[in-house]
């Protein structure tokens, strides 16, 4: 019987790769992909063709990610729980170090938190059940996933629309959001606090739709949470007075927060309670293991000192050196992300392998991380990266730039 039903209207893996592929396959043979590193110290690290690098496309934008007292944290946790994690789905049982850490993230953040594996896992437990409207008074909302919003959330879309309308707006247009807000009843909006590829939400704008019309909002706010904000509280999280049943956020606790996995910031007990019940990917068999949680506990410490403060200043003290020697789309922003537009792939390969050739790590980006034609060289910047460190990436990637200029 031959099938009508319509398909790739979400997902299409065989064109991707087919356009994709080859850029892949260049960045591979160039050295600037799947390398395996040793860590020489903070930052630098030593790949398998024996080259020191310093790493300029991290996320660990404060670089608690070396922090002596996480990564003893880490070694504390297996130790109090006498295990590396319990082998079954936690809503059944857990450990009881891991309803601490979770207790302790919903004070340091005023919210009711969840912990989960990865915010890919938050991303396909709830999503889906916002789309089924269990979330919205069993109403399903329209779902509105912004154009940038991150794959993370994106590749759930197919699950989504069997349950509910999926469609995708113009980055950050929000009358296009109002319009359809005055055409649905309930619409809820899917898109990133901090985008991975530069910029962020217009949260003013939907503050207001979500008064106005009743909005639903889905924000994921990785590239945020504990780079900003009192005690690390993000982009989000600061801009709204409490979380309610219409806003979820979610965010990486493996970034700028320095330990592993994702989290849920919840705004009712009940919305928790259908997550540990239904929430499928973020509660299959595993739970964060005792080595994330005590680095998490750790972590937590640190955002309640004066200690994170003064990280989250010498990261903006770097973004600003930084922004005074290259330009990008970027300039101003007090974000980590800056993306040195190169147009086609093969050009940021080539940057990017003549870069890490002199010692520097970068992300060449192109299809399908940003759209065709739009590739780039990205750059992240770290609180414990040195003004030596920073003038040296900037007049090599300045040389080399101009170096393809002159040749072409």
């Amino acid at each position: 019987m031959k099938s009508t039903q319509s398909k790739n209207q979400f997902t299409n893996y065989k064109k991707l790769i087919d356009l994709a592929d080859r850029d892949w396959h260049s960045a591979q043979s160039g050295r600037i992909c799947e390398l395996n590193v040793n860590v020489q110290k903070n930052n630098q690290l030593i790949d398998q063709h024996g080259r020191k690098l310093h790493h300029f496309c991290t996320t660990s934008y404060l670089g608690l990610d070396y922090h002596q007292s996480i990564l003893e944290g880490a070694i504390q946790g297996v130790r109090e729980a006498k295990t590396l994690r319990i082998a079954n789905s936690k809503n059944r049982c857990k450990l009881e170090i891991l309803e601490r850490y979770e207790t302790e993230l919903s004070g340091l953040f005023n919210s009711i938190c969840l912990s989960t594996l990865s915010c890919s896992a938050a991303s396909s437990g709830l999503l889906p059940m916002l789309a089924s409207g269990v979330f919205t008074n069993d109403s399903p909302p329209t779902m509105v996933f912004d154009k940038h919003s991150h794959y993370s959330m994106n590749h759930v879309k197919a699950s989504c629309a069997d349950e509910t309308e999926v469609t995708t707006a113009p980055h950050n247009d929000m009358c296009w959001i109002e319009d359809l807000c005055k055409k649905r009843k309930n619409v809820a909006y899917i898109a990133d606090g901090v985008y991975s590829m530069g910029g962020v939400a217009d949260i003013d704008s939907l503050l207001y739709l979500k008064e106005r019309y009743g909005l639903f909002l889905y924000l994921d706010d990785s590239h945020a949470l504990s780079a900003f904000g009192e005690r690390g509280a993000g982009f989000i999280r600061p801009r709204l007075q409490e979380i309610d049943t219409k806003t979820l956020i979610v965010a990486s606790l493996g970034k700028s927060f320095g330990a592993s996995g994702g989290l849920i910031m919840f705004g009712s007990e009940r919305q928790k309670s259908l997550m540990y019940r239904y929430g499928g990917p973020s509660n299959w068999s595993q739970s964060l293991n005792s080595a994330a949680i005590g680095a998490g506990l750790a972590s937590i410490k640190i955002h309640q000192t004066t200690e994170l403060s003064a990280l989250q200043e010498q990261l903006q003290t770097n973004i600003r050196l930084f922004d005074s020697l290259i330009y990008t789309e970027q300039q101003g922003a007090n974000t980590a992300i800056r993306l040195v537009t190169c147009g086609e792939a093969e050009k940021a390969n080539t940057l990017a392998i003549r870069l890490a050739d002199s010692g520097f790590f970068t992300s060449a980006v192109f299809f399908p991380v940003v759209p065709k034609g739009k590739a780039a060289i990205r750059i992240t910047l770290r609180a414990d990266m040195s003004h030596q460190t920073i003038e040296l990436f900037c007049s090599t990637l300045t040389a080399l730039i101009q170096e393809h200029q002159d040749v072409n």
